[in-house]
């Protein structure tokens, strides 16, 4: 049994997070599978909290779980420097930026969709309905770019 060990449920308050969410960071690689008492329950060292958080901050910041587990073995790793985690974080930046600008241009379109909209007619006429059945080059779309 591990000394000054915790639960998974103050795990989960001190992470700030529910205790499902620390089962599925535990299932997919992101918190080490602790040990277990011989009555089964799981026993956290106490800087599992500080793992919880950083990984919570690293998805308010957009960072995917992939991501986020690729930092944390930046973390540990003594073979890597700050310029491998800054790569990372230009690489998130540019995505965001992409993001963005497919976001207003999807903001444009619909916006003038619903201007088109706006004298009433019925819905079998809806310029709305129409342009997403019939989409053409005015509407000029964003093309969402999957990651390599």
């Amino acid at each position: 049994m591990m000394i000054d060990a915790i639960t998974i449920g103050e795990l989960a308050r001190r992470g700030g997070v529910n205790l499902e969410t620390i089962r599925y960071y535990e299932r997919q690689g992101l918190l080490p599978k602790p040990p277990r008492t011989a009555s089964g329950y799981r026993q956290f060292p106490p800087d599992s909290a500080d793992r919880v958080r950083f990984i919570k901050h690293a998805q308010q910041l957009g960072f995917t779980l992939a991501e986020v587990k690729e930092l944390l073995s930046l973390r540990v790793d003594p073979d890597k420097s700050c310029h491998d985690v800054e790569a990372r974080a230009r690489a998130k930046v540019a995505d965001i930026e992409q993001r963005i600008k497919n976001l207003k241009a999807m903001h444009r379109v619909l916006s003038r969709l619903v201007a088109a909209c706006a004298d009433g007619r019925h819905s079998h006429e809806c310029p709305i309905l129409a342009a997403l059945e019939h989409p053409d080059k005015r509407l000029r779309l964003p093309v969402q770019r999957s990651k390599p």
